[in-house]
């Protein structure tokens, strides 16, 4: 099986070598790396022009924000399982996707996930939060349960049946489409218990009060769109995460 690994990048020029290293240094799996940038200023397409005879397909141009530059990824996939590498992003070790692949064996398996690691922006191997996503059971959904995004891996099939990213979502496109996903009806996803990725911190939706509040809010239509829960299952999505702390 082949793996498409899907990379948005927008102004990035100081961390896009490291993530993208991170993805051609992967052994024992077949891959294509697709980079999709919104068109940047600061050096990024400089820098990938530099590996561009490592980049299967490389994209620069304007765009609605990263899920819509990650719908265009998926667009242009060829492989069998879909992922992602965010630019700020890096693999833990390089058989992340060979262990990918493995948990894709069983042809009834469209889903697979695994643990992640926030760590600091200047200093990737500072570990400032551990997210254990643990096994999943529909009823989790209610208590704001959802896997580390970085770490989810999907069949390119299974995009074809539940689509891409909703763009009208500016930072829970992600959580929506989590939701769209484990709401399926026998749904056969396999949790790998270890580390995939490490992230860095300093991401968009927890970078100021505002932006907490502003995903907050996009979280909480989002449980009700998708009819799994309410305040409730809000609070507890954000009081979850203070264990991963310690």
């Amino acid at each position: 099986m082949k793996v498409s690994i899907i990379t948005a990048t927008f102004n990035n020029c100081e961390t896009i070598v490291d993530s993208l290293n991170s993805t051609i240094s992967q052994q024992g799996a077949e891959f294509e790396l697709i980079v999709i940038d919104g068109g940047s200023t600061d050096g990024t397409i400089e820098v990938l022009d530099g590996i561009g005879g490592q980049i299967d397909t490389l994209v620069s141009e304007s765009d609605d924000g990263m899920y819509d530059a990650l719908n265009k990824g998926i667009a242009r996939a060829s492989g069998d399982i879909v992922g992602f590498m965010h630019s700020d992003d890096l693999f833990s070790d390089s058989n992340v996707l060979s262990d990918v692949v493995s948990a894709f064996a069983d042809p009834e398996v469209v889903v697979a996930y695994g643990d992640l690691h926030y760590v600091g922006q200047s200093d990737p191997n500072r570990i400032i939060r551990r997210w254990r996503a643990g096994n999943f059971s529909s009823r989790k959904l209610a208590w704001g349960w959802m896997p580390p995004h970085p770490t989810l891996y999907l069949r390119r099939s299974l995009y074809e049946q539940v689509g891409g990213f909703n763009t009208q979502y500016r930072i829970a496109a992600d959580y929506d489409h989590i939701l769209r996903v484990f709401s399926l009806p026998n749904l056969k996803p396999v949790y790998i218990p270890r580390v995939l990725v490490k992230m860095r911190t300093g991401g968009q939706s927890n970078s100021s009060i505002r932006n907490v509040i502003s995903k907050s809010k996009e979280d909480f239509r989002v449980i009700k769109k998708n009819n799994v829960g309410g305040i409730g299952t809000l609070l507890w999505k954000n009081i979850s995460k203070i264990p991963q702390f310690f």
